[in-house]
């Protein structure tokens, strides 16, 4: 039976789930560890600590299976772990060899023989991939039927999907709420007000060059969309708008995700493979605006505590209060050890771009930590996700107002006697 909906007071609270393929597996841990904090908080009378909830590319789809179960958190969070804690790379993408040949080795021919075939429509390719089995995956992870209902019992305040118009070149937020909201309009981004598909899914976890377009049809015309990481300027924009005062933010890579994080990685001299440009890439796209926007918003706040009470009620703008987890190690450096994994026909495509399954140089397996939906790489990323919540379970105790008993329990420091 469901449970009862949430009070008011934490009606306020949004989720913000950033993109990253394959990397999202350790979204999933975070939200194990904060499911047995809150239970061990005797905070699980709240169903739902996330009402608002935001998110891009696989974080959109993390997002959405959240949003889903808006009424029973713990099993919505189950199923999630059951999904990715049971990955294959079948279960996202083809991976049997005539799918391959379909699809990568047009890529491949185009880029050996170029525009001499080329000019023949047939061999234009759309992707390097074909994601049709994540479309499946989706109807069976992702009941989004539900939310409606979700919606007006209260249990679910809002959900937005970001995606990238192929057609417009603009940023476009799909959200639905349970209240009348004014949608927002910014530079090169907009927000609209939908009903929250799979397509809307599928479209913002396209990864460029990787994955297929999505066609869907917006005001009266179809549009083809890609992964909503492209061109994101401001990630934690659409859970603001949907009206949350306090932000939690699950990231998918190491926030200082460089070379010189890695003392012992080789400094190998040569041009780059493609595999390495093209992993430099997409690591610009998935991890570089998160950063920017988080500092951005604690200049906000940090102006508007120098603002008195009343010009600050005449302002549009409000504090906004942020944490921030994310992974305490870079993960292509978890990836490296897992690429022999990866389905055979897979491996050999990607070998032709310069990824090897004997090389130990992260850089080179920064491409196959976005792909490597294999079981052992996900579970040693929802371990690791686990593991860096509860490194911060103070600050997250202290962001939801639980109170920690295993905080009650310390021992106390006995006073210092008198002189």
């Amino acid at each position: 039976m469901p449970a009862a909906a949430p009070p008011a007071s934490a009606s306020r609270t949004g989720l913000v789930l950033t993109g990253g393929g394959a990397r999202a597996a350790y979204q999933v841990g975070v939200l194990e560890a904060i499911a047995d904090l809150r239970r061990a908080c005797n905070a699980h009378r709240d169903p739902n600590p996330f009402p608002i909830l935001a998110g891009t590319s696989a974080g959109a789809i993390n997002a959405a299976a959240l949003a889903s179960g808006a009424d029973d958190f713990d099993h919505a969070v189950r199923n999630m772990a059951r999904v990715w804690g049971h990955f294959e790379s079948q279960q996202v993408y083809r991976t049997d060899p005539i799918s391959m040949l379909r699809s990568g080795a047009h890529w491949l021919t185009l880029l050996s023989l170029g525009w001499a075939l080329a000019r023949w429509r047939y061999t234009r390719p759309r992707s390097l991939l074909d994601n049709t089995p994540l479309a499946h995956l989706l109807h069976d992870m992702v009941p989004l039927a539900r939310l409606p209902m979700l919606l007006e019992r209260g249990h679910l305040q809002g959900l937005a999907v970001t995606a990238s118009s192929y057609t417009s070149g603009e940023h476009i937020t799909f959200f639905d709420a349970a209240q009348e909201l004014q949608p927002w309009v910014r530079w090169q981004r907009r927000a609209v007000h939908s009903r929250i598909t799979h397509q809307h899914l599928l479209a913002s976890s396209a990864i460029p060059f990787v994955f297929p377009a999505t066609a869907i049809r917006m005001g009266g015309h179809t549009r083809y969309f890609g992964d909503g990481s492209m061109r994101q300027t401001a990630p934690v924009a659409p859970a603001i708008h949907l009206g949350a005062e306090r932000i939690l933010v699950i990231g998918a890579g190491h926030m200082q995700e460089t070379q010189k994080d890695d003392p012992q990685a080789p400094m190998t001299a040569g041009y780059p493979p493609l595999a390495q440009i093209a992993g430099h890439a997409l690591s610009g796209i998935f991890l570089d605006a998160l950063p920017v926007d988080l500092e951005r918003l604690q200049r906000i706040n940090t102006t508007l505590s120098l603002i008195p009470p009343e010009a600050r009620r005449a302002s549009s703008l409000r504090p906004v209060q942020l944490l921030l987890i994310s992974p305490s190690q870079r993960l292509d450096g978890l990836a490296v050890r897992h690429v022999a994994r990866l389905p055979v026909p897979v491996r050999a495509l990607l070998g032709a771009l310069g990824v090897s399954a004997s090389s130990r140089d992260p850089r080179n397996a920064v491409l196959a930590s976005y792909l490597l939906f294999e079981r052992p790489y996900t579970h040693e990323l929802m371990a690791l996700g686990r593991a860096d919540a509860l490194a911060q379970r103070a600050q997250i105790c202290a962001f939801f107002g639980w109170r920690d008993p295993q905080q009650d329990e310390a021992p106390t420091r006995p006073p210092r006697p008198s002189s």
